[in-house]
């Protein structure tokens, strides 16, 4: 039955890198290159760790800080927001305008646990640093017990 899961996935996902695919070639087609692609996905990422800390830097330029939305759980941390379409000068003719805009939402897995009254976030010349303290190891306790 396991085999029939796997296969299912694997087909599922090749139709839709196939219905990607035949987007992307729709929107060439048309001129307009690159429409397909997800806000999110190109964002470019960092997550970076040392021995007390993890720290997330996202490049989101010309993003307002008032519409990010950041929250922390146990294991994740899910940011989303939205850069809004600024308009065109009117006076010029472009020919191709190539600029992301529109709601974006990312959600990364934790490779462990954060201090969570601790969290700040910053955001300065387009990059959002989002730096967390991890959780200090608990120190496991051994109690002996006596056999009556």
């Amino acid at each position: 039955m396991s085999e029939l899961i796997l296969w299912k996935n694997q087909e599922i996902s090749k139709l839709k890198r196939d219905i990607d695919r035949l987007f992307d070639r729709f929107w060439l087609d048309c001129g307009v290159g690159g429409l397909s692609l997800e806000f999110s996905k190109c964002i470019e990422t960092h997550i970076s760790e040392t021995e007390h800390s993890l720290l997330i830097r996202m490049l989101l330029p010309g993003i307002d800080p008032e519409a990010l939305d950041i929250s922390v759980t146990d294991d994740t941390v899910f940011i989303s927001g939205e850069k809004k379409k600024r308009p065109t000068e009117s006076a010029s003719y472009y020919r191709k305008v190539e600029r992301m805009f529109g709601s974006f939402s990312r959600t990364i897995k934790l490779p462990c646990k954060v201090e969570m009254d601790k969290i700040e976030a910053t955001y300065k010349d387009g990059i959002l640093s989002i730096f967390m303290p991890k959780q200090k190891a608990q120190e496991s306790r051994e109690t002996k017990i006596e056999i009556k």
